[in-house]
């Protein structure tokens, strides 16, 4: 008989599955006339897949493209492509070759050629290039701060689009003399195109005073010189660009308890715009398994054999100077809470296969996981306060390590309980 540790893996693989953008990007690109020359920008996690979909589907149509992803993330070449990598969560000098190159290849289009852009998450920190004034330095250590102190997705995107000039629609009105179509692979929740990577083709709708309140808010140490470049306003109106919008964490979710019904699971989905501190959220999925296994037979929709859905994406206060990621971490803290507990398994994924700046996609757990982690003589307690939930979860053998997987679309965790 399959084991519930079983089942949760196949979810995992069918979630993934559920979402990789090659199908999507076909759907997008179908019955679709371009004109002129055609030229293929991708950046993000997912760059390369969709990249290489457009490819597929397009063949010589295209006259030359540019990919740039994070590093181990490119699958090979694409003919007629460029392929370049990037650092990420923070970006890097690569980041900045890579825009330059992108911008050389729009460089002399007209309004009869197109600009076909492939957007996926990570675009934030892979496609750069600073305004007048800000170095790449001022870029690395700002990011560095609002990831320490817990700021979220949109707000971090706020600071990036004004210290960026390819960011908050400015890479489109750097294109204006042409045409752009844009797909998008969303990890925002709302999906929200002035936040996917940052909004480089559409209008930004968050504004200066905004992002000067987000630096008092997390009183974070910039010079004068960035707060007078965070003053200057972003585009809010962009004309030569039409968007298509192929995937999100809605789609995640879905693959996930449809793939859990199939396994005998009454599945459940909570909520896909899950926000808030990764422990916190562990807590609270530990609180429904306990619920579910304490009244034997669960209430209403909660009767095991069950799966509990949530998706979207929290964040990570960090106190300590361990290693992880917000899924290992919610994962973790799931897993003190549910000791003991039989026929329960948790494990929070984040989409792309990489969480944080780990190797490892997310994380696995039971009711046995911390009695596992005491035996070697941890106390998880310890390693979740020091931010070390890689190296707790790695001694439990509780990492889910996928490799890339060419998609991004948030995290999803899922509560198994039989």
């Amino acid at each position: 008989m399959q084991s519930i540790r079983e089942d949760a893996h196949i979810i995992i693989q069918d979630s993934i599955n559920g979402v990789l953008p090659e199908a999507a990007v076909m759907r997008a690109l179908n019955n679709k006339k371009f004109t002129g020359n055609i030229v293929v920008i991708a950046i993000g996690k997912a760059a390369w897949t969709m990249a290489n979909a457009t490819k597929n589907s397009l063949g010589d149509q295209i006259s030359k493209g540019v990919v740039i992803t994070k590093y181990k993330h490119s699958q090979g070449e694409i003919e007629g492509f460029q392929i370049m990598e990037a650092g990420h969560p923070v970006p890097d000098s690569n980041a900045i070759e890579g825009a330059n190159e992108a911008l050389k290849l729009v460089e002399g289009l007209t309004k009869d050629d197109h600009v076909i852009f492939l957007i996926s998450g990570g675009g934030s920190a892979l496609f750069e290039k600073p305004m007048e004034g800000v170095e790449l330095e001022d870029i690395m250590d700002i990011t560095n701060q609002l990831l320490a102190c817990g700021a979220d997705i949109v707000e971090i995107n706020t600071i990036r689009k004004r210290l960026s000039a390819v960011k908050g629609g400015k890479f489109a009105s750097l294109c204006s003399h042409t045409n752009i179509f844009s797909i998008v692979l969303s990890d925002v929740i709302g999906d929200r195109l002035d936040s996917i990577a940052s909004g480089p083709a559409h209008f930004d709708s968050s504004t200066s005073e905004e992002a000067l309140a987000i630096i008092k808010k997390y009183n974070l140490d910039i010079e004068d010189k960035i707060k007078e470049v965070l003053k200057i306003e972003t585009p809010k109106k962009i004309d030569n660009c039409e968007t298509v919008i192929t995937g999100s964490v809605t789609a995640l979710c879905e693959a996930a308890g449809k793939s859990a019904e199939k396994l005998g699971y009454h599945s459940v989905v909570l909520t896909s715009t899950l926000e808030c501190e990764a422990k916190e959220a562990g807590k609270f999925m530990a609180a429904i398994a306990k619920e579910i296994k304490e009244t034997s037979k669960g209430r209403g929709s909660f009767q095991p054999p069950c799966a509990i859905i949530a998706g979207g994406e929290t964040v990570v206060r960090i106190i300590g100077n361990g290693k992880g990621g917000r899924n290992q971490e919610l994962a973790l803290a799931a897993a003190i809470e549910i000791e003991g507990l039989e026929d329960t398994v948790l494990f929070s994924l984040g989409s792309d296969g990489t969480d944080g700046p780990t190797d490892a996609a997310g994380g696995i757990v039971d009711g046995k996981t911390v009695e596992r982690l005491k035996a070697e003589n941890i106390l998880p307690e310890v390693y979740l306060d020091n931010n070390d939930s890689y190296h707790a979860l790695k001694v439990s053998e509780d990492l889910i390590m996928t490799g890339s997987t060419g998609t991004n679309v948030n995290d999803v965790v899922v509560l198994l309980c039989k």
